[in-house]
């Protein structure tokens, strides 16, 4: 199983375009020994041609140009997107679909929470639908634990949604009464070798039901958005914690280090990184704690294969 990283950072991309803290003024500069990256989205695949894409960010069509074996190849139309998975209904990971829209219908495969949010708060089904008929939705069940199924259009991977515990977006009419399926994470298992990756990129909180599927996992591509709980007040740039934005940061001693710590049997990665965490600088103390730990960060262009 191929998995390609379309893009690394949190909303806003790296550096973020009105923002100057430290880290995006360093890259724009040239001082620091960093990458610029991409709003978080990453595509899979059994055969290279045939792609399930997992959310579409507004940097799509940047991040199409950038992978080939996502670029038409047959007739005058084409496009290596065979499928659309979406993990939840935020901004930075639906606005690409209206990029999208001279390539409807798109099979879309998301929960009901989600289409909701898709229908009233932020309309994009709605909109679409002039376009072709849009998007042809694909429910992927709301449950409190496991749900696994298959897209047909990408036959030999099985994948199983997994209910993870945050706020629905602010536009979202139900944004102060949570619901299962408002975020999700996702497994993806090659049926022919049986390997494994868990994806969730919007990770604030590792509930118990998170354990097994963690556990026996051959590679994580989990939340690296924050290195420290306080960051946007500590950077000067807002007000709120790790906790309020639904992100747990890395440090701390209930931070992901430390529970990736616990966790012999997978590879680690972080994705969906926000442009103040000092872990984007290479050459940083913080990297420097992430390798003492065998923990990665994902970059634009990063390929993981199974």
């Amino acid at each position: 199983m191929k998995i390609q990283i379309l893009g690394s950072a949190a909303g806003g991309g790296f550096p973020q375009w009105n923002c100057n803290c430290d880290n995006c003024k360093g890259l724009r500069n040239g001082t620091l020994n960093a990458k610029a990256r991409t709003q978080s989205s990453i595509a899979a695949s059994l055969n290279g041609r045939d792609w399930i894409l997992f959310n579409a960010s507004p940097d799509i069509r940047a991040q199409l140009e950038s992978f080939e074996p996502l670029q038409p190849k047959q007739g005058k139309r084409d496009t290596g997107i065979a499928a659309i998975v979406l993990m939840d209904s935020q901004i930075d990971h639906t606005t690409g679909l209206l990029m999208l829209r001279e390539g409807c219908p798109h099979q879309v495969y998301c929960t009901d929470m989600v289409k909701q949010d898709l229908s009233t708060g932020f309309p994009v089904f709605n909109m679409l639908e002039h376009w072709n008929g849009g998007l042809a939705w694909n429910q992927i069940p709301s449950t409190e634990t496991y749900n696994e199924f298959t897209i047909p259009e990408v036959p030999g991977i099985t994948l199983t949604a997994v209910p993870l515990r945050s706020s629905a977006p602010p536009y979202s009419p139900h944004r102060n009464d949570p619901h299962p399926g408002d975020n999700i994470g996702m497994l993806l298992k090659d049926d022919a070798t049986g390997r494994s990756i868990f994806y969730a990129p919007g990770l604030g909180q590792i509930e118990e039901h998170l354990r097994p599927i963690m556990e026996d996992a051959d590679c994580l591509l989990v939340d690296g958005t924050l290195w420290r709980e306080d960051e946007m007040i500590h950077a000067g740039v807002g007000d709120k914690l790790g906790v309020h934005m639904g992100h747990l940061p890395q440090s701390g001693e209930n931070g992901m280090i430390a529970y990736l710590d616990t966790l012999d049997k997978p590879r680690k990665v972080l994705i969906h990184i926000n442009n103040t965490n000092p872990i984007l600088i290479e050459d940083s103390p913080e990297r420097g704690v992430l390798a003492e730990h065998g923990i990665e960060v994902a970059f634009d262009g990063m390929s993981i294969e199974l």
